[in-house]
């Protein structure tokens, strides 16, 4: 190995820093995912025990103490669980929004260097092929096989470094951003089933306000007990 990067010329540090970022950003990356995962499903069931019950406080506290993209969506939409439907479908969506960039952090250098690794790689070809013909023609066509063959060596040397740089950022940058996509999916599951949440439990509370206004119409007595017990 250090002889291919001896041999290969000044591209050949630019695609071995390549592969170096690469690496780097898949294992942050890599951390970062499993960090903010989730179960989405088990977490929810927790939370709709204390919505039903009107608990919105603990809710809040729950919500808030997991640290991760879908706990800060179902904390805001929980922080305005008074607030309509509609609206409360675009305050999850902007907190998913909200959360995207951070989710794709880094990707984008990944992606480049996927991209970028065979054309410093062709680079260092024509390069090395060029230092080929310069040597031949400053010989007057006249030199040794060895003087052809070193750039030749060098151009095959960082032609293969650009693709063992590009092939495997590429394919890291795939796993990532289907990672990325299963995370923001988890996102949208959660801001759907917590306005859901939030919504049933309004729902419930305005049925049973209205089996007690029925049964007061229905028995004055049970509204004249009810009115004394409250006084």
């Amino acid at each position: 190995m250090t002889e291919l990067i001896s041999k290969g010329g000044p591209l050949v540090w630019l695609l071995m820093a390549c592969m170096g970022f690469s690496i780097a950003i898949f294992l942050e990356r890599l951390a970062y995912y499993h960090r903010v995962s989730m179960n989405i499903g088990e977490f929810l069931a927790g939370l709709a025990a204390l919505i039903r019950k009107r608990n919105y406080a603990e809710a809040l506290q729950e919500a808030l103490a997991t640290r991760v993209p879908a706990g800060r969506v179902i904390h805001a939409a929980l922080l305005r669980h008074h607030a309509p439907r509609e609206q409360l479908k675009e305050i999850v969506q902007e907190a998913g929004q909200m959360e995207v960039p951070r989710l794709e952090r880094y990707l984008g250098i990944l992606n480049a260097i996927a991209h970028v690794g065979p054309l410093v790689g062709l680079l260092g070809t024509v390069i090395g092929l060029l230092d080929s013909f310069t040597n031949l023609s400053s010989a007057n066509g006249i030199t040794t096989p060895a003087e052809v063959a070193r750039g030749v060596y060098q151009s095959l040397i960082t032609s293969a470094l650009g693709l063992v740089v590009a092939i495997p950022a590429y394919l890291c940058y795939a796993f990532l951003s289907a990672r990325s996509r299963s995370i923001m999916h988890d996102l949208e599951r959660a801001g759907v089933e917590i306005v859901n949440l939030i919504e049933d439990a309004k729902a419930t509370d305005n049925i049973v306000e209205f089996r007690q206004a029925s049964v007061e119409e229905n028995h004055p007595q049970v509204k004249g007990r009810s009115r004394g017990q409250r006084g």
